[in-house]
């Protein structure tokens, strides 16, 4: 899923992470997995995004190992929705840190409101992405929620296979 060559045999880890995470749809798709939401019509309907380029999005990140797919049943019918693997779930503080970074440094749009990183363990705010600034544990996805008071939405993540 390069954007512009083949980097992921550089030296340079920084352009080997780009060479899998370069393109924006790939962390929006993580963020939604994380948030449970692994449905292909969910994360389509969520993303506002076309079938033909979440199908690539997706196919693209189970080749590079940060999705999976698992069986559900709907109806009788056994069905596929996407999880995180292990190197997914790992983009947790990645993905909250730009978060952090886009409170700080952009400005909230009408109608928005601060979004809270929640550590469900202590119970309290977070204002780092990889341990928590309350009780300085280390952040994992089961154990956070994201609140989103521009959606009215508390969302709690799920780690990697759930």
């Amino acid at each position: 899923m390069p954007l512009r060559s083949d980097w992921s045999t550089e030296l340079c880890p920084v352009r080997r992470s780009l060479d899998v995470l370069g393109d924006p749809w790939v962390l929006l798709i993580i963020r939604d997995v994380l948030h449970g939401t692994g449905r292909f019509e969910e994360l389509r309907d969520n993303l506002r995004i076309s079938d033909a380029v979440l199908s690539r999005r997706l196919r693209a990140m189970v080749e590079a190992d940060l999705l999976t797919t698992a069986d559900y049943t709907n109806g009788g019918r056994i069905r596929q929705r996407y999880v995180a693997t292990e190197a997914g779930a790992d983009l947790l503080p990645l993905l909250q840190q730009l978060a952090i970074w886009a409170e700080k440094h952009t400005p909230t749009p009408e109608g928005g409101g601060h979004m809270t990183l929640f550590h469900e363990t202590c119970g309290q705010e977070t204002t780092r992405a990889e341990t928590c600034s309350a009780c300085g544990e280390q952040l994992r996805p089961e154990d956070m929620t994201w609140v989103k008071p521009w959606r009215g939405a508390r969302h709690h993540l799920r780690g990697a296979g759930a």
